[in-house]
């Protein structure tokens, strides 16, 4: 599933391809995506308005537009925009079309059906429910050291299961998660309220750390607008994890195994030596 750095490459690239330009069609193919809506009132709420801006809130892309109502997109596992000619043919998978003033259509497409989609009034999105409860953004002042120690000291789950809980620590997934807590030194098996306060302000460096790398590598990316998914940490980003995805492989500060456990029906990676 896409993580903060990757939901933000696709909400930048999207606020640069589609800022200003005007929705004259929106179809929903796949009503499951947006379950709130029928595909005609899905249609209704969108059709007609100009995109004021792309924005992001954790995971969930935000698309402003000028009606007061906000399209919020949740990408899921396999969910990609394609901003494609009207003359192309729709690829399979197409779940919802959204036709611009440029004769262009923006496309969402979906393999694996998980994604989300529902229009809300924007004058009302603090309140939404997929929203309200979700943490303080990790960059804002709000997710501060005070913060951090303030939520990790009340959970008794593994680290690792609190470190992927949204209501949390926003932004994290797998990836980012093994990577933050192997900089911390951390046990990904502990008890989060039993980390040592020396260790809490490390792992909150690092989570910052391990995210604003991966932002700065994806502004480097010239991405296709016609696969607008985010999916950059293979190739030559994915050389560059420390631990993840790197089972039997040498630990690249003290050459031990790297070990794989399952948590939360997800794989941890981790160092049993750094990671004590």
């Amino acid at each position: 599933m896409p993580e903060l750095p990757e939901v933000e490459l696709v909400t930048r690239t999207l606020n640069t391809l589609i800022s200003g330009r005007k929705i004259v069609g929106a179809k929903l193919i796949r009503e499951k995506l947006a379950p709130h809506h029928t595909k005609a009132g899905f249609t209704k709420l969108i059709k007609g308005s100009k995109v004021n801006f792309a924005h992001r809130r954790g995971k969930h892309i935000l698309i402003d537009l000028d009606n007061d109502r906000t399209l919020m997109v949740h990408l899921r596992m396999s969910g990609r925009f394609m901003l494609l000619p009207e003359e192309r043919e729709l690829p399979k998978f197409t779940h919802a079309i959204f036709d611009l003033d440029t004769g262009e259509r923006l496309v969402f497409q979906d393999q694996r059906h998980f994604g989300f989609m529902r229009v809300e009034k924007t004058s009302a999105l603090p309140r939404a429910k997929e929203l309200v409860s979700l943490a303080p953004e990790p960059f804002s002042d709000e997710f501060s050291l005070e913060y951090f120690q303030g939520v990790i000291s009340k959970s008794s789950r593994s680290l690792k299961e609190f470190l992927l809980d949204q209501t949390k620590v926003l932004g994290l997934g797998n990836i980012y998660a093994c990577e933050a807590m192997f900089l911390a030194k951390v046990n990904p098996r502990k008890p989060a309220h039993t980390v040592p306060k020396r260790k809490i302000e490390l792992l909150f460096m690092m989570i910052s750390q391990v995210l604003n790398e991966s932002i700065r590598f994806s502004k480097k990316l010239r991405i296709d607008p016609e696969n607008i998914d985010g999916s950059y940490f293979g190739g030559a980003h994915g050389n560059h994890w420390r631990v993840y995805d790197r089972e039997g492989e040498q630990c690249v500060e003290c050459g031990a195994k790297i070990k794989r456990i399952p948590q939360g029906g997800r794989s941890t990676y981790f160092c049993p030596h750094c990671q004590r």
